[in-house]
């Protein structure tokens, strides 16, 4: 418990295992870019065609895209943020319990990455939980504060419905075979709850480092507070947040499926010096047994497989000590074109 960030108190500098090595610093904090990632309207564009259309373009050119008029109201974008604030508000003994380092555990609080295999550690702690099917895991969830578990329900549900309609328009336009990504390639739903408390310094630091997801889509509630950044033609392109919506991106996974023909973006957390920042990252695996490859429609006929099949879990290992070292995690699994 005494390596979360958020429950050290008064910190005047950064502490030497969070300072990154300077070329991996962010620098001076980023003056928000003029240029922005796709914000796409899913209820208030009635041509099925031309949304599909807007979500593989976005997907393409950034793996990225903010999504409006959604569906999940307003007060319950704003009640899941209050209730992870008020969790990780409580003291350190009502929190203990969900304490660990050991990457294994399904429900975990933990700070930084991993920290106990890290040089430099992040200015972030996380609740990790499992969502799906929700009854087999919600007793395992925190029952303080006295709302989290009827709350975090509610919006585990409805963000894992938004997130398989997703799925399915970038089926659509994939061209794949219906219900595609049902079943053991979309088991899997985790919610992980990030903090990010102020930093005394934010040019010697960062929530997390550049990374693109593992998994299917992520679909984030970054709240008011900007500091997530999306790498775009090497330049870091600053999210601001827009009021009730979310932030979408692809993983590595869906990559590998479309052959290459959707991008999953790079992105990193920034910190800030004045306020603490709190985000809730849904994400979408296949079961650990599912064995990953580009869909066979993309490839029959003259399609060329750019990425040899590998099971989920092998993946998901290789994932993290790739990323640790700082390696591409997909470069192990291109095929040569040569």
């Amino acid at each position: 418990m005494d390596k979360l960030i958020s429950s050290k108190q008064n910190i005047q500098h950064v502490p030497e295992s969070y300072i990154l090595p300077p070329e991996r610093r962010p620098g001076k904090v980023v003056i928000p870019s003029s240029k922005c990632i796709p914000v796409i309207d899913l209820r208030g564009n009635t041509d099925r065609q031309e949304l599909v259309q807007r979500i593989m373009k976005a997907c393409q050119d950034f793996g990225f895209f903010e999504l409006t008029n959604h569906g999940i109201p307003e007060d319950l974008m704003h009640d899941v943020l209050k209730v992870a604030e008020e969790f990780i508000q409580l003291p350190v003994e009502d929190k203990a319990n969900f304490y660990s380092d050991d990457p294994a555990k399904k429900c975990r609080l933990y700070s930084s990455i991993d920290h106990d295999q890290e040089k430099v550690h992040f200015w972030r702690d996380s609740l990790r939980l499992p969502c799906h099917p929700l009854e087999d895991f919600v007793e395992e969830w925190p029952n303080n504060p006295a709302r989290f578990r009827e709350v975090i329900g509610d919006y585990a549900v409805r963000v894992r419905e938004l997130s398989l309609l997703l799925l399915d328009l970038i089926r659509e336009g994939l061209g794949l075979e219906s219900g595609y990504f049902e079943g053991d390639l979309s088991k899997t739903h985790m919610l992980n709850f990030n903090f990010y408390p102020p930093c005394p310094d934010p040019s010697l630091t960062l929530g997390l480092p550049k990374h693109s997801d593992p998994n299917l889509i992520t679909v984030l509630n970054q709240g008011a507070i900007p500091g997530l950044q999306v790498l775009k033609d090497r330049e870091w392109i600053a999210v601001e947040p827009i009021p009730n919506a979310f932030v979408v991106n692809i993983g590595h996974t869906l990559q590998v499926i479309s052959n290459g023909m959707l991008r999953s973006g790079d992105h990193r957390a920034v910190t800030n010096a004045f306020v603490a920042r709190t985000t809730i990252a849904s994400f979408i695996h296949p079961s650990s047994e599912y064995q990953i490859q580009p869909a066979n429609e993309l490839i029959n006929g003259c399609g060329i497989p750019l990425y040899r099949p590998f099971p989920y879990l092998e993946f998901i290992r290789n994932y993290i000590k790739d990323t640790r070292d700082g390696n591409p995690a997909l470069k192990r699994y291109e095929l040569s074109q040569a």
